[in-house]
């Protein structure tokens, strides 16, 4: 009996003992054999160029001219920190909850792997950092690992199960080899940048921004639980959708903390108490500072990484969305700020004052005030939405209207925040063709970098940008167009006087169908012998229209256009009224020239753009030429003060804020004669801005001067925004402060206009900068 219980005994060790050698050898090569991608079955593995430079999807970053961070061009939203970023919170929630022995093993945790199989599977995973770094890294179990590259795709991995196995291993392979070639801190860096936690955060930086709107190195212990708690199923724990479920999850990785002596038990109950608190923002397109201004850029960015790529083997193709590029801009962080307040504050208060204007009428009116009617029906007709139902329906008008006044739930625009409605198509063309918007951009005259750039009242809802796609007339403030070229033609000087009269155009002058006499605003004439400072200063039409008809139009046009107005304009009796369409891009350069002593100067938006780790692809920097005389820019800037200065100068009403004293400020209001588009162009020599304010349509709009003109519409947002920019002491040290308009060398001009106006060679020159 014991002879048999002894032989089979020796049968069942010798069995198990060949079975664990079997296995084990079989184990190593299978191992093997996946590492070297035995007769093509295993598929690849990546080289040691891909170990040591592994690809990832990193967000291009705008940084602002004083280094701030003011937006991003991502598919997947990622912004990577070094180690040394990284707050021990979130180092020690992460060892926690994922990793425990991480400091320890290299690469893979023994223990941790014998749990799960002996658990079969019932305990949780036991992949190290390092090997979910290799899984997320090289895309292992993904499409993208295989099936987009067939260097990493083997026979074998068309195989369900095995493709599993196959993919495990390499990751451990990986893992090994990734701890041979990094550092721990590396690794654990490394990690946090390249995880997903849901809602397009991709990386630690950036889903402390998202869910909390902190900076990695501030968030407290339960917020980093959260965070690492999301990594398990970024879905399934979605804050958003199932907040109590976020909770829970947040709650074991806190047990976790205490679990390894990084918290007290007591402390980790306390904190399992307290609500998620989060502040989510997704950051998109739509979010961030400057909107319009980047989506103006993104175009000649991709322009340039078109040139780049072109001398570049196809390895080192860089992507805008992908390659991590660093795009310094001309923009400023604080001056965006204060220009965005400024026109958020401005046009809250002008909107509530439009919708009382028309309360109980529609604000779509023709040249006699009167309702246009069917104006909604054709508006709409001119929409995509129109003809995308058209082309649906077969053109059944009567299917397409139906389906345009069928109610829906949607989002709409408010200024006192999004709004969650039920509107039909018709009715939402009715809520936003009553809205007002507007156009800001601000530049510095002396160097071209454009500082400020506002294209309209919200990016997420109004995508069209009123600073480069949007012309509109620009009423009288074409008018120092006309003042200049006279000036520099030699025509006019500042200190002669011509009579408010009417002025009369005929065939002579171009027009074809009778005459034209243009009115002032009041319509009225006061017959009284104006300075030409002060008939600018006054917006006096027939002062205009008398320079244009002794000049003539073309001479006008094309002061205009050296000064840097591009667009074309009418060479006809009305270009003195500012009849001619341009853009607020346009007339802030054009401005600009007269603040630059007569050099034009391109507006800049780039100064340089360099991939993610410093290297430079390309710099830019402004072009300037000698456009118009120095002597002329210089009087013009002190016939632009005269607005300000003159008694009823039509922006007098600067004077009543802090902008004006101790400073020399030239400015400049327009409206368009049935008061469509209200302007202003404000000038110092620091900072040339514009502002246009108006609805998108030209029939919607005020009925009367009093409401719908520029002082009214557009100054009150520029005077914002300037004593935003003076109350700003870094500003100051950096040159954006009051002070006199910089006077070319040797010229003398009697402002009493007794005097001469030339050069005088032994005068002393005047920088006038303090």
């Amino acid at each position: 009996m014991f002879e048999f219980e002894e032989g089979k005994y020796l049968k069942l060790i010798r069995f198990t003992y060949k079975f664990l050698l079997g296995s084990t050898l079989f184990i190593v090569l299978f191992i093997t054999a996946v590492n070297f991608n035995f007769l093509w079955l295993f598929g690849g593995m990546p080289s040691l160029y891909e170990l040591e430079n592994p690809k990832s999807q990193e967000a291009s970053l705008l940084i602002s001219e004083d280094g701030q961070e003011i937006g991003k061009y991502f598919r997947e939203n990622r912004n990577p920190v070094e180690f040394e970023d990284l707050s021990p919170t979130i180092i020690n929630t992460l060892m926690a909850t994922e990793d425990a022995r991480f400091t320890t093993h290299s690469g893979i945790d023994m223990r941790s792997m014998m749990r799960v199989v002996l658990s079969l599977g019932t305990s949780g995973g036991g992949s190290t950092i390092s090997q979910q770094l290799a899984k997320n890294l090289f895309h292992t179990r993904s499409v993208e690992f295989g099936e987009d590259d067939p260097l990493y795709m083997g026979l074998l991995m068309k195989i369900g199960g095995l493709k599993t196995a196959i993919a495990k291993v390499k990751e451990w392979i990986l893992a090994i080899k990734l701890e041979r070639r990094y550092t721990k801190q590396e690794i654990m860096a490394m990690y946090l940048n390249e995880v997903s936690f849901g809602n397009n955060a991709y990386g630690i930086q950036v889903a402390c921004r998202t869910y909390f709107q902190k900076d990695v190195k501030t968030v407290s212990l339960p917020e980093a639980a959260t965070l690492i708690g999301l990594l398990q199923n970024p879905s399934l724990y979605d804050p958003r959708i199932r907040p109590e479920k976020t909770l829970e999850r947040r709650n074991v990785v806190l047990g976790q903390l205490a679990k390894y002596d990084y918290v007290l038990e007591d402390e980790a109950r306390t904190m399992m108490e307290n609500p998620l608190n989060l502040k989510f923002k997704v950051e998109n397109q739509n979010t961030g500072a400057a909107p319009y201004f980047r989506e103006s850029i993104r175009k000649q960015i991709l322009s340039v990484i078109k040139e780049i790529n072109a001398d570049r083997p196809e390895d080192q193709q860089i992507n805008l969305y992908t390659s991590g590029l660093r795009i310094y801009t001309s923009i400023d962080s604080r001056m965006q700020k204060y220009a965005e307040e400024s026109i958020q504050e401005h046009m809250k208060a002008e909107q509530s004052l439009f919708y009382s204007h028309w309360k109980g009428r529609n604000p779509w009116v023709n040249e006699e005030m009167k309702e246009i009617k069917g104006f909604l029906k054709d508006a709409m007709k001119r929409t995509d939405r129109y003809r995308e139902l058209m082309a649906a329906y077969n053109n059944d008008e009567f299917k397409v209207w139906e389906e345009l006044n069928r109610k829906v739930k949607m989002t709409v625009f408010s200024y006192q925040g999004d709004i969650d409605t039920t509107m039909s198509s018709m009715d939402s063309l009715n809520y936003y063709k009553r809205i007002l918007n507007c156009g800001f951009m601000a530049m510095d005259p002396t160097n071209g970098h454009v500082k400020a750039w506002i294209g309209g009242i919200n990016y997420k809802y109004f995508k069209f940008d009123h600073i480069t796609q949007s012309k509109r007339q620009p009423g009288s403030t074409f008018k120092p167009f006309v003042y200049g070229a006279a000036i520099e033609n030699e025509i006019a000087t500042p200190c002669d006087e011509l009579i408010d009269e009417p002025v009369t155009f005929g065939e002579e002058d171009g027009l074809t169908n009778g005459t034209w006499t243009p009115q002032n605003s009041d319509g009225k004439y006061s017959y009284e012998k104006l300075k030409l400072r002060r008939a600018m200063a006054l917006s006096i039409n027939t002062i205009s229209a008398k320079l244009m008809k002794e000049m003539g139009p073309q001479k006008i046009a094309e002061f205009a256009h050296k000064a840097g107005i591009s667009s074309p304009l009418y060479e006809g009796p009305s270009l003195c009224l500012g009849a001619s369409e341009v853009s607020v891009y346009e007339q802030v350069s054009a401005y600009s020239t007269f603040a630059n002593g007569g050099e034009r100067i391109e507006p800049i938006l780039i100064l340089k753009i360099t991939d993610k780790v410093g290297n430079v692809l390309r710099e830019f920097s402004p072009t300037a030429k000698a456009a118009i005389k120095p002597e002329t820019a210089y009087l013009m800037t002190y016939m632009l003060q005269g607005a300000v200065q003159e008694p009823g100068g039509t922006a007098e009403g600067l004077k009543r804020t802090s902008i004006v004293a101790g400073n020399e400020i030239g400015a400049k209001t327009g409206t368009t004669s049935n008061f469509s588009d209200g302007w202003f162009m404000g000038v110092t020599q620091k900072l040339v801005a514009g502002v246009w304010v108006g609805g998108d349509d030209r029939s919607i709009h005020f009925r009367s001067l009093a409401l719908g003109q520029g002082a009214k519409m557009a100054m009150p947002a520029y005077a914002k925004f300037m004593e935003k920019v003076y109350s700003d002491q870094t500003l100051a040290i950096e040159g954006y402060r009051k002070m006199p308009f910089l006077k070319p060398e040797k010229f003398v001009f009697d402002f009493t206009c007794s005097g001469k106006v030339g050069i005088d060679s032994t005068a002393v020159p005047n920088t006038n900068v303090q």
